[in-house]
This record gives structure tokens, C-alpha cells and sequence, in this order.
């Protein structure tokens, strides 16, 4: 039996939505195909959006959505994909498969795409091969309500209001395919370029988000914050956020796994690397104290996931890989370590939204199939907008020689009404185990729950689309809280009255 300790007079933090955050990128068949499909398609849609993804995505309560990169937003010129489409520049997208991208879909479908959804937006401008007055002019198009050149591009292209920006990235990876820059250039440029973000708006305050470290690159994080603190004296503002991206990679890059052919010493695997993001979070954290004790500036880990081998017969710089109960606890290993860590993690955004990487939904034609990591995510909803409460559970470690993790992860929150949400990550894949919850001062009246669960290599397709499932769980009501045993390889989410 073990114990999951819960004090919810204690309060940690607040979790933002955002921590369940999502990244499209212009890659593979994540924006075309997955979310756009174009006015005149079979397939239903409204403005061009798949009717079928932004219902799902509405379901999950997606609170924001990065675009349009990745490597892809340092290469992107906005004023190529706005005005008449017949009239949009083509171009070879160089970092994702060398396929056409005709610029179909720019600012103000992504902006629509954002009305739809009911979400935030997060841009990612270009530093890598972008200036600074193009920079600024996509700020002015997006949030300038008066007269300008560029307000009134927008006004042209049918766009009478100005959209609502809540974040923009300076950049993206610039210390890789952004521009291949040392951490005390980019600090500087990003000093020049954030001067022109301007909050046109006094309603909209654009966060402003730095380019941040590559997984364990502490140096990175350290130059930066140094040098966009130097001489900054009304820093709050001129930095919202700084970014930080670890995929979890099974083997090596060269040959990184199966998504769905592996055996334990994978699985363990995987979820050992997975885990190494506390590791990450705690160690930028404390490089970050040194300069913002307060934490006005958010940890945004806005690239994060599983990247496997892509499909078999799929083209490799698609990266199209299917998604199975071991991505399931991926997902819900990484949310609790975010929730936990609330007080510094502000966002945080898998990659990608469909049909890339981890996504949660994977389509085909006029198909589409919720994966085992949209499932977690529909479940873990119940966390967003709560306060965090004090929580510990007792673990021990399972695996194999080479790879050892703890079978139990958690995380608590309490809502607005006052009811309870614990979530609770199985580790093993072969093992259940008795859990027996001792909640203070807090007198049950009643507690329901919900699961997913299956064999780890479990995975749904369009022919079995129903295959991982979020399904009922039964915990019993005890004197001093809860008791439930919690199968292998299990998400699990409790709510508490």
C-alpha cells in the first residue's frame, strides 16, 4: 500500500492554462491537411478549418497555440502569407520535407483558427533571417487599431479590428537553426528587437517571450538572463517569459525508436528520459533566481514531447508517428512535473498539435482519431485555472538494471468550487498497486473518477479509432480519505467533494 499525503489548506501556486498549451508548426501535415483544409474541401469546414479538430480541440479546452514554428518561424516572412491567396509567394519549405508551401494560411487564418478554438495566440516572430522592422510591422498589422500603413493593410485584407496578441516569441532556437548564435549576441538582439513589440493597446500586453536554453544548456540561460538584465531597470515588461525545449528522445537522434514497437527496456527508458525535465526545470530555475527572485519572469517550456522514428512509408521530414499509452504517460508525467513546479513554469506547449511528433490528434483524409495523449489532456483540463496544494506520494523504483524510475507520479489542485482534482500517473507497465489517500482536514462527500489505461503498446488507428479510451474508475470513500488500486501503464484523474 502507498500513501498519497494531501493538504489542501496549503496552497503552492496557481496553474495557469497555459501549461497545457500547443504548437502547430508549418511541418509535415500539421497545418495543412490537419487543422486547414481549404474553403472549397469535402472535408466540413468553416473558413477553411476542419470542423471535426476544432470541435475536439474546444472539447480539451486548448487554452493556447503557438505558431508558426519551430525552424520554421525564422525562415517565415508574414507579408507573404496575407491579401488574395491567388496572389501569396510560393516557396520550398527547406526545413520540413522540401514540399511547396503556398502561404494559404498566414496571420489572419491563424488568427481565425484562434477565434474558433476560443484560445490564445502566441506568435513566434523571425530573428534568424527577419529584421526589425518586419517585426514590428506584424505587431502593428495584428494589434494597431488606428491609422498606419500597416493597420490599414489589414483593414484591406477585411480585417476591420485588430487582433489580440498575448505572446511573442523573439525568435525560436536561435542557438540552432534560428541563426546559430552565442548567448550574449542573441541577449543583445533580443534587447533591440522586444524595443519594438509595442502594446499599440493598453487592453492587449503582449507577453514577450526570450529564446531560452536546448534542454541542458545552462550557460545558455545564465548569458542571457545576464545580459537582458544589464542595465535593465524596469525589467518587468521588457522580458514575460524565457523558453526552454527537451524532447524526449528514446534511444539517440540517429536512431531515436519504434513509436509503437518497443519492449519494457524502451518503455523504462523513455519515461527515465521524460523525467529528466524536473531536472531541467529545477536547474534553469535556479540560474534564473539569480537574476528574478520574484519570478515575474515565466519558465515557458514551449517545445516539448516524444520524437520517435516517423511512420514507415511516410516521408522523414514529415515527422508523422503514431501515439500509444507509453506517450500517454509521457503527457501525464510532464503535466504533474508542471503543475509542481507552477510558481516558475508559466507555459508550456507539446509538440505538436496533429499529425506531428505527439500530437493529440492524428488525421487522414476526411478521418480523424483523438490519440492517447489527447486523452490526458482532455482529463487534465480539470487542473486548469486552480491553485496547487501541498502533495506527496510515496514511491518506489521499477524498471529494469539499465533504466530505474518511481511508479508513482502526482500532482493536486484545488478549483474555485472547492472540489479536489488528483491526478495520478502508473509508472509500471506490468504491475497495479494499492493507493491509499490521506486528504487533512477535509470531510468527503463524494468522488468520482476517470482513466486511461492499456497495454503500453496500446495505440488507436483509423480502423480502431476507440482502441485507448478515457474510461470510468470507482475510488473508495475511507475515514480519512480515499483508497483505489491503480492498474499499470495508468493515467488516472480523481475528482474530490
Amino acid at each position: 500500500m502507498f500513501k498519497l499525503f494531501i493538504n489542501p489548506k496549503n496552497t503552492k501556486g496557481h496553474i495557469n492554462p497555459e501549461l497545457q498549451g500547443h504548437f502547430s508548426e508549418h511541418l509535415g501535415r500539421c497545418i495543412y491537411e490537419g487543422i486547414y483544409v481549404g474553403e472549397n474541401s469535402d472535408i466540413p469546414n468553416v473558413n477553411g478549418m476542419r470542423k471535426d479538430v476544432v470541435e475536439a480541440l474546444k472539447e480539451m479546452k486548448i487554452p493556447v497555440l503557438r505558431w508558426p514554428g519551430g525552424c520554421f518561424a525564422d525562415e517565415y516572412h508574414w507579408k507573404d502569407g496575407i491579401g488574395p491567396k491567388e496572389g501569396r509567394k510560393k516557396m520550398i519549405n527547406t526545413h520540413w520535407g522540401g514540399v511547396l508551401e503556398d502561404n494559404s494560411f498566414g496571420t489572419d487564418e491563424f488568427m481565425e483558427l484562434v477565434r474558433q478554438l476560443g484560445c490564445k495566440s502566441y506568435i513566434n516572430g523571425n530573428v534568424g533571417s527577419g529584421t526589425v522592422q518586419e517585426m514590428s510591422e506584424w505587431v502593428e498589422y495584428m494589434t494597431f487599431e488606428g491609422v498606419s500603413p500597416m493597420a490599414d493593410m489589414r483593414k484591406k485584407n477585411g480585417h476591420e479590428e485588430a487582433y489580440k496578441v498575448d505572446y511573442f516569441g523573439v525568435g525560436n532556437e536561435n542557438w540552432g537553426c534560428g541563426g546559430n548564435m552565442n548567448p550574449d549576441y542573441y541577449g543583445n538582439l533580443y534587447r533591440r528587437y522586444q524595443t519594438y513589440i509595442r502594446n499599440y493597446n493598453p487592453e492587449n500586453r503582449i507577453n514577450k517571450i526570450c529564446c531560452g536554453a536546448n534542454a541542458g544548456d545552462y550557460e545558455w540561460t545564465d548569458v542571457v538572463m545576464k545580459t537582458c538584465f544589464k542595465n535593465a531597470e524596469h525589467f518587468h515588461g521588457f522580458m514575460n517569459g524565457l523558453s526552454l525545449h527537451y524532447y524526449t528522445v528514446p534511444n539517440d537522434w540517429m536512431h531515436k525508436g519504434s513509436a509503437t514497437e518497443f519492449n519494457e527496456e524502451d518503455w523504462y527508458q523513455t519515461l527515465n528520459k521524460t523525467l529528466f525535465m524536473e531536472e531541467l526545470i529545477n536547474r534553469h530555475t535556479a540560474i534564473m533566481d539569480k537574476y528574478d527572485k520574484d519570478h515575474k519572469v515565466g519558465l515557458m517550456v514551449d517545445e516539448w514531447g516524444t520524437w520517435y522514428d516517423v511512420e514507415p512509408g511516410t516521408n522523414p521530414g514529415f515527422l508523422y508517428q503514431q501515439n500509444t499509452v507509453r506517450d500517454a504517460l509521457v503527457a501525464g508525467i510532464n503535466l504533474n512535473i508542471f503543475n509542481k513546479h507552477c510558481d516558475r513554469v508559466k507555459m508550456a506547449n507539446i509538440a505538436q498539435l496533429v499529425n506531428v511528433l505527439q500530437s493529440v490528434i492524428l488525421t487522414e483524409g476526411s478521418k480523424m482519431v483523438k490519440t492517447p495523449t489527447y486523452h490526458v489532456f482532455n482529463m487534465y483540463k480539470a487542473h486548469q485555472d486552480n491553485e496547487l496544494v501541498d502533495s506527496f506520494i510515496e514511491s518506489e523504483k521499477v524498471g529494469t538494471e539499465k533504466n530505474k524510475v518511481p511508479n508513482l507520479s502526482e500532482s493536486v489542485s484545488v478549483d474555485k468550487d472547492g472540489k479536489l482534482h488528483i491526478t495520478v500517473c502508473n509508472l509500471s507497465c506490468t504491475d497495479a498497486y494499492d493507493v491509499e489517500t490521506l486528504i487533512a482536514d477535509k470531510k468527503i462527500s463524494n468522488v468520482t473518477g476517470e482513466i486511461v489505461t492499456g497495454t503500453m503498446n496500446a495505440h488507436n488507428t483509423f480502423d480502431a479509432p476507440d482502441t485507448v479510451h478515457t474510461e470510468s474508475f470507482d475510488a473508495e470513500i475511507t475515514a480519512d480519505g480515499l483508497k483505489f488500486n491503480i492498474p499499470a501503464c495508468s493515467v488516472l484523474h480523481l475528482t474530490v467533494e
